[in-house]
């Protein structure tokens, strides 16, 4: 693999304090050389998730026993739609540090692999404790994904009706909820309740997270 060049004017200190202490068990400059890769890879992670994601293939080539690397890899290798690849540094990464905060990425990779179930497997009630609110809504919106790839869109649209879809917060998650609860009315043929979810997706949708205006323009039209 051709390495990725970096810019001068990125450095080790471009990545947060716990990044860098994370990388305190390399040799100084191996850390230095981890530490911008890595600043790469979140620099460009929306822009180009494939470039991202080289960088950091480059920094699991120096560092692959560290969390935050194969966290680094996980995250860009899925925005880059990298799955199975995805899949293998999510892992990792959890075995390494325990956290769950991946399992929406992981239950929507295995969707993405075509193995729906193994979603579904993937949400319990122990794991939604040690999630915030919006990483239960996340997962929540993979597993009525993975409910409506084995055609029970009906199940999908109870299981999001028991999530916070009346919450007051404005985090975008609340937006990406009453979406998705919206689309499944839709192919439930519910048109007028779907209209309606919609229109209170975009009241908290500030950042256009989704498309739901121009949704209602379309069912309008």
């Amino acid at each position: 693999m051709d390495t990725p060049e970096i810019p001068d004017e990125v450095t080790a200190r471009s990545v947060d304090r716990h990044v860098r202490r994370s990388l305190q068990s390399l040799p100084e400059r191996t850390a230095d050389l981890v530490a911008r890769h890595l600043a790469m890879a979140g620099l460009l992670i929306e822009e180009d998730p494939a470039l991202a994601y080289r960088h950091a293939l480059a920094a699991r080539e120096k560092a692959s026993r560290i969390a935050v690397v194969r966290e680094a890899c996980g995250e860009t290798a899925y925005a880059a739609g990298e799955y199975a690849e995805a899949l293998r540094d999510l892992r990792a990464a959890r075995r390494m540090n325990g956290h769950v905060d991946y399992l929406p990425m992981l239950a929507d990779c295995e969707r993405a692999l075509g193995r729906p179930e193994r979603a579904l497997e993937l949400d319990s009630p122990q794991a939604r404790e040690k999630l915030d609110p919006a990483g239960v809504a996340e997962l929540a919106i993979v597993v009525a994904g993975a409910r409506r790839d084995l055609g029970q869109a009906e199940a999908a649209a109870r299981a999001l009706e028991r999530e916070s879809l009346h919450s007051s917060s404005r985090d975008p998650w609340v937006a990406r909820l009453r979406y998705a609860y919206a689309d499944v009315l839709l192919e439930l043929g519910r048109t007028q309740e779907a209209i309606e979810w919609f229109h209170r997706t975009v009241a908290v949708d500030g950042n256009r997270a989704t498309d739901a205006e121009e949704r209602l323009e379309t069912l309008h039209s």
